[in-house]
Order: structure tokens, then C-alpha cells, then sequence
């Protein structure tokens, strides 16, 4: 499974107990859609390697205790920690015409309603306090804040993001 294939459910955070159960965080906004998963893909070295689970058991606060098959012990699941658990791109929820997934952004077009033709999304920047844009306008990587009042529209069939900037944004970027 290749990553580009997948997106990251969550990660590995810590040991739980001595008979080879971890703790993990979802990245998720509604974790009650994977509650019955039967594997998941680890990054081990790079690679994605699928493991499959004896239990998946959804825990307060975006968690998950989970028990990998032939993980019998601390010392074997240690090594696990840190780890980042993916899932096939099948495996996202079915969204409303209306929503879309960041990754689904990758390569739109970028059109402000003053300034016309921006660029396009090369990434995703999905951070704890703000999701950001990385547009390539003019040679150079401008960041537009993933907010409402800023990204007016997204276009799914034309693959287009309409948006409102703010003043002097992407002067800041500009500027040498």
C-alpha cells in the first residue's frame, strides 16, 4: 500500500498494560465510523505494513486501546510507539456535495474574487491551530488560512477554491 493511497487515521502513543495492547490518538472527526476496523497500516521505516487487530475499542477523547495480532507483550508493542496508523482512502466516509476532504484540495486551482488567479494548492498544511493552504503563486509558496469568510467556495467538479483574501496577505509573501 502506498501512502499517497491512504490517509492517517492516527498514531500510536503509548504502551498500555504488559500483555502488548497501545493506546492510540484519531485523528478523525468521528471516530465511531472505524470502531469495527479488522487491520490498520503502520509506518514502520517508511513503508506501510499492515497489522491486523485482535481489538479496536474506542476510548473518551479521540482514543483507541488496541490489540495487534502476534503482539503479545510490552517489549514486543514498544516499538510501535510513535507510530502513525493509516487507512485505504476507500476506507474515508462518503461526504455532502458541499464538503470535501483536504486531500481532495491537492492540485485545485486557487481564484481570489479581487485578485483573480492566485495558484495551486501544492499542500495541506494541517496544524493544531490553524489548517493552512500552501499555494505556489509567483515562484513562491504563499499560506492561505483554511477559514470561513476567506475560502468563499470550493468547486469540486472545476477543481477550483474560491476565496477572499485579506488585504496585504500576500504582499507579506512577496516582499523580499
Amino acid at each position: 500500500m502506498n501512502k499517497e493511497d491512504c490517509f492517517q487515521l492516527g498514531y500510536i502513543s503509548k504502551v498500555h498494560g504488559l500483555r502488548g495492547e497501545v493506546t492510540g490518538v484519531l485523528d478523525v472527526d468521528f471516530p465511531e465510523n472505524y470502531q469495527d476496523l479488522e487491520h490498520v497500516f503502520i509506518e514502520q521505516k517508511s513503508r506501510l505494513v499492515p497489522m491486523f487487530l485482535e481489538h479496536f475499542v474506542l476510548q473518551p477523547g479521540n482514543k483507541v486501546l488496541a490489540k495487534f495480532e502476534d503482539f503479545n507483550s510490552i517489549d514486543e508493542a514498544t516499538p510501535l510507539v510513535g507510530s502513525a496508523m493509516y487507512l485505504p482512502l476507500s476506507e474515508l466516509p462518503k461526504l455532502e456535495e458541499d464538503q470535501y476532504y483536504f486531500h481532495e484540495l491537492i492540485g485545485y486551482e486557487v481564484l481570489d474574487e479581487n485578485l483573480g488567479r492566485i495558484g495551486d494548492i501544492k499542500v495541506i498544511y494541517d496544524l493544531q491551530t490553524q489548517d493552512l493552504l500552501g499555494v505556489e503563486h509567483k515562484g513562491k509558496e504563499v499560506l492561505i488560512p483554511i477559514q470561513d469568510g476567506i475560502i468563499q467556495k470550493v468547486d469540486k467538479a472545476a477543481k477550483k477554491v474560491y476565496c477572499s483574501l485579506p488585504d496585504g496577505l500576500l504582499d507579506i509573501y512577496l516582499e523580499d
